[in-house]
């Protein structure tokens, strides 16, 4: 090698080490001045938002800070319980990298924004994130140096998680009436012109039977007779002031007859005025008009017409008769049958008393109706088992009725026992579909972890959408939706509407309705304790912090790490209470 080469060679190998010494010295520089840099991240205390936690960073660098040649590599690390999870980096270069990241000017500096989002874990309660900075010169990532780390934000708010997965299943209705009303009919014929009550009529077995059903009033002690009805009435021909006096005739007639056979029975209630309902119709037109249209007459249809032509009933018989045959075979037919007085008894029957519904159950179920069953699963006892029983034994012996099935899966779902539930659910479904077995199909879905069946479900709804919009609510909580929880639950008195409205931070609300809420609930006092904690407010926080744990111990281990308490986790009081 000549003398020439080598001075040549050493000259570069200097101007290589200066490069590198410089180099080394900008990144030394970046270390010493990194506090200068300012990282932020928004939120600065970390919150559950569905399954998910979001956080955005931004990073300013001063002017005269990042090396033109330098790339730094910023990563976010969220540090808990022993462990870490790093999450998504940013990166940015100085303007003399030829790359593709941010660039930070070195004359004016500048920032870099960037977000990232990971999986909640219980144990990340308590936590922080920091930034972890690191720098080097282009081309030598070997040589990366590592810049102090930050601390940007804690973590991590879950109130979420305080959710009530509970269901709302909607029960079927019994159609139980206790007092029902029975009613018996018989009438008297009479002769043209006539209002005289003829033996032969009374001997009718109609007419008979009447008698013995008023009578059975009298010795069973579940029947009272209510009313007696006489409707006596005229034929349609003939004068209508002979008609009117005939229609009154008959109706005394009748209803002479009928208090002599009472008070033969000895019914006391026989002279009771209120008990009898009188009427008299001088020409019964409505009467004839359904014999009539019952007829095989053969001009019945002309007849017919006539009827819905005239109104005035001098006219109707005057047309009537001008078909003199017809008029001939109407005579025979028709008008001796409206020669007549209704008589109709109205009894009210008195059904089972609820001891004796629930003591005929416990010795011979089979004698008891269905409704009389379905109301007392529904109104008789609170006891599961009871309701278990009785639902149970419905669906043995009306296997065919859906609300059997979905009262005795709604009784499952109060157990928990969802697959038995579910199963009766789709029984009552499979005999007749119905929003209220739809929507316990829904619980049924939601508490088993299914939220995507059950909102299908929910939302398939059409008239029963209040339960229905309960079981929305809890599920757009667990999205972090809870703009649309808040407007499914609406003001309802429930600790999920309370919530819902305090995830949307609307704490004046949720307190309204925390104070609504009926129920000795530890969570409704923990909540309110939450709410006190956000208005800065110790004595709510206390005061409820001491009901909650009184109720539920075990909420002072989650009072402890419970981040919406940050400000009070080193006050004496508030460690006096979840100790």
């Amino acid at each position: 090698m000549t003398m020439k080469k080598f001075t040549i060679s050493y000259f570069v190998i200097f101007l290589a080490g200066i490069f590198a010494l410089s180099s080394c010295g900008g990144l030394d520089k970046m270390k010493k001045a990194a506090d200068q840099v300012k990282y932020e991240a928004t939120p600065k205390v970390l919150e559950l938002k569905g399954n998910t936690v979001e956080v955005s960073f931004k990073a300013t660098f001063p002017s005269k800070y990042f090396n033109k040649k330098a790339i730094l590599e910023m990563t976010p690390v969220v540090v808990y319980n022993n462990q870490e999870l790093a999450l998504e980096k940013a990166i940015v270069q100085g303007e003399k990298v030829e790359g593709n990241y941010k660039e930070i000017k070195y004359a004016e500096g500048g920032f870099h924004s960037w977000a990232a989002s990971f999986e909640y874990k219980d144990d990340m309660r308590v936590s922080q994130v920091v930034i972890r900075p690191s720098v080097y010169i282009a081309g030598k990532e070997a040589a990366k140096l590592a810049l102090p780390p930050v601390k940007v934000a804690d973590g991590i708010i879950a109130t979420q998680k305080l959710v009530k997965i509970d269901a709302k299943p909607i029960t079927m209705e019994d159609k139980f009436v206790r007092t029902t009303t029975d009613k018996y009919e018989s009438q008297i014929l009479y002769v043209i012109n006539r209002s005289d009550v003829r033996p032969t009529e009374v001997k009718k077995p109609e007419v008979v039977g009447l008698g013995k059903y008023i009578q059975s009033t009298k010795n069973d002690p579940n029947k009272q007779l209510k009313g007696i009805e006489i409707l006596a009435y005229a034929s349609p021909d003939g004068p209508m002031d002979l008609n009117d006096r005939l229609s009154k005739a008959r109706q005394n007639s009748a209803s002479e007859f009928l208090q002599k056979e009472l008070k033969k029975a000895k019914i006391s209630e026989a002279d009771k005025k209120e008990l009898w309902s009188l009427m008299a119709t001088p020409e019964d037109w409505e009467g004839f008009k359904a014999l009539m249209e019952k007829s095989d007459i053969k001009d019945k249809e002309l007849v017919l017409r006539v009827l819905s032509m005239y109104s005035d009933p001098n006219v109707r018989e005057k047309e009537i008769k001008n078909m003199a045959k017809t008029f001939e075979e109407i005579a025979e037919k028709i008008l001796p049958q409206l020669r007549r007085s209704r008589m109709i008894a109205k009894v009210d029957v008195v059904g089972r008393s609820d001891e004796e519904i629930m003591s005929t159950f416990q010795s011979n179920p089979s004698a008891l109706s269905l409704e009389e069953l379905l109301y007392a699963g529904g109104k008789l006892t609170n006891d599961l088992a009871t309701k278990q029983a009785i639902y149970e034994k419905t669906v043995e012996l009306f296997p065919n009725c859906f609300r059997a099935h979905n009262n005795l899966g709604c009784v499952y779902l109060w157990q928990n026992k969802l697959d038995l539930a579910q199963k009766e659910f789709q029984a009552a479904q499979a005999i007749k579909e119905t929003d209220q077995t739809k929507s316990n199909l829904g619980y049924v879905a939601l508490l088993k972890g299914d939220y995507a069946t059950a909102e299908n479900l929910f939302t398939s709804v059409a008239r029963n959408v209040e339960v229905a919009n309960y079981g929305l609510g809890i599920i757009n909580i667990t999205k972090g939706d809870y703009a649309t929880a808040v407007k499914f639950l609406g003001n309802t008195p429930e600790f999920n509407t309370a919530l819902a409205k305090a995830l949307n931070k609307d704490n004046e609300g949720a307190m309204a309705v925390l104070n609504n809420v009926k129920g000795d609930d530890a969570l409704v006092a923990y909540l309110k304790a939450v709410l006190g904690a956000r208005m800065d407010n110790s004595e709510v926080v206390f005061n409820n912090l001491r009901v909650a744990v009184a109720k539920d111990p075990s909420l002072k281990k989650m009072a402890a790490t419970d981040m919406e308490f940050g400000k009070f986790l080193t006050n004496d009081v508030f460690k006096s209470i979840i100790q």
